[in-house]
């Protein structure tokens, strides 16, 4: 299959500008992070000038893999960034792939001693193993968006020259090269431009030197492999994780979504950090922060590139902060030698068509009400029947398949109205409908839904109103 490029999307650097400045006039994420986006030429050289000298005196470079020509080939080497004093300014869509990666003694084949006659696997600082966790990345500054899809490990793809396998065992098979190869077959064609590689160990390290998270833990989670010395407990309710605790969140599978319910809850932690140290502030720590993780990280970004990255999103709109899942289904028992995501060519073409830049859709046609398939969740602690209202109206503006899912266990104050599938003018036309609730792009609802509606106590505010419009 060919990759398309996306450097082949065209440099239009100075309509980029004019609307970026348009889109600075139009948001409101708070006064004093756009008084620090009009300082941030000046952020950025001060960040990137600190960052290159401390890699220029580091002895571990950021790209620790060795690529041979063919694999870099892989990669489309353009530039993503301008020149000379707009280095710090993206001037094409990137997409990044990320991997996670959970590697333990078996997974190398040169293990190092002191992993050796412990008694158990522990982690071990290396690269070669099963890619644990998998995104594509999109920034794109022409539309001042950034879209993010969740692979899930055990999608089932082929591999080239392996066959059909899980996807995450393409970094094992052929490292960053291959597995940039099978994501982008799996997706379409989009090119791939960059990778990044991160540890199990540089994350926690990277959280940390993040100053940790706030987070509201779902439900409590008790898990114990002494296998592997990994140990989870933690209790549910709102609460600031450290690095370890926060892995322990990322790292719990064990309840009935599995690596899917793992995804969802790794979407809640990308989404708090991006809300709590996506700013200027953490642009200019980026020569401390490298130092903390870079014996765990593996990229062919450049620093230079990376600032890049981090200017854009401390620009971008958090409401253009798009988190998706690859479309698909549990494989059913039997269907298989193994247990598998099954992927949905036709969902995956439609969302790469609207988010992912790729023109494989001829036209974009607006959704049906009447098939948009709305789920239910409470978060206030209210009687189902308080619900009835909404439903109501819901069906009045002809939405015809709505079902309550189970509540959400995290008190809102505001409801979230989710666009699980991606289908934000869905999302968005039930927000107009009801009058209230905040719009957002990720997959943390109900899996078999598009939309998502996530109660919160602003509802409350709204019921008696509601109750009488539709007594009418």
């Amino acid at each position: 299959m060919t990759i398309q490029r996306t450097s082949a999307e065209g440099n239009q650097s100075a309509k980029a500008a004019k609307s970026r400045k348009k889109n600075a006039q139009n948001t409101k994420p708070g006064r004093w992070l756009w008084f620090w986006v009009g300082m941030s030429g000046i952020a950025m050289v001060s960040a990137t000038a600190g960052a290159l000298l401390a890699v220029s005196l580091s002895s571990t470079p950021l790209q620790q893999a060795q690529l041979s020509p063919q694999e870099e080939a892989v990669f489309d080497g353009d530039r993503i960034a301008g020149s000379g004093l707009r280095f710090s300014e993206l001037t094409r869509p990137v997409h990044l792939l990320v991997m996670g990666m959970s590697v333990l003694p078996p997974d190398v084949r040169n293990p190092p001693v002191e992993a050796t006659n412990l008694g158990y696997l522990p982690q071990v600082n290396s690269f070669d193993g099963l890619a644990d966790v998998m995104l594509l990345v999109r920034f794109d500054p022409e539309t001042k968006k950034i879209a993010m899809l969740s692979i899930p490990r055990d999608t089932r793809t082929e591999i080239e020259g392996y066959g059909m396998r899980k996807i995450n065992a393409a970094n094992v098979e052929g490292g960053p090269a291959l597995t940039a190869k099978t994501v982008s077959n799996l997706v379409g064609g989009a090119g791939i431009d960059r990778y990044i590689r991160i540890n199990v160990l540089g994350v926690g390290k990277l959280i940390d030197a993040l100053g940790g998270v706030t987070v509201y833990v779902p439900k409590d989670m008790k898990y114990r492999d002494d296998s592997q010395h990994l140990y989870i407990n933690l209790k549910a309710g709102k609460q600031h994780l450290n690095g370890d605790q926060a892995l322990q969140l990322l790292r719990f599978r064990h309840d009935e979504l599995g690596d899917i319910g793992r995804i969802q809850r790794q979407q809640m932690v990308i989404r708090a950090l991006i809300d709590q140290t996506l700013n200027p502030a953490t642009v200019a720590q980026l020569p401390q922060i490298l130092n903390v993780v870079k014996d765990n990280i593996d990229t062919n970004l450049t620093v230079e590139e990376l600032v890049a990255l981090l200017g854009f999103g401390v620009r971008t709109n958090r409401a253009n902060m798009q988190m998706f899942m690859l479309p698909g289904r549990f494989s059913e028992n039997g269907e298989y030698d193994a247990s598998y995501w099954i992927p949905s060519k036709r969902s995956i073409t439609k969302l790469m068509s609207q988010h992912f830049g790729l023109d494989t859709l001829s036209e974009y046609q607006p959704t049906d009400p009447a098939s948009v398939r709305v789920a239910i969740q409470d978060s206030t602690g209210s009687d189902r029947s308080q619900l009835r209202p909404l439903i109501q109206t819901l069906q009045s503006a002809g939405y015809r398949n709505i079902y309550i899912y189970k509540p959400w266990s995290e008190p809102l104050e505001v409801t979230n109205i989710i666009a699980q599938q991606g289908d934000a003018d869905s999302a968005e036309s039930i927000r107009t409908t009801l009058g209230f609730g905040e719009v957002r792009v990720e997959s943390t609802g109900s899996l078999n839904s598009d939309i998502s509606i996530q109660v919160g106590r602003d509802w409350l505010q709204k019921k008696d109103w509601f109750e009488n419009s539709s007594s009418f």
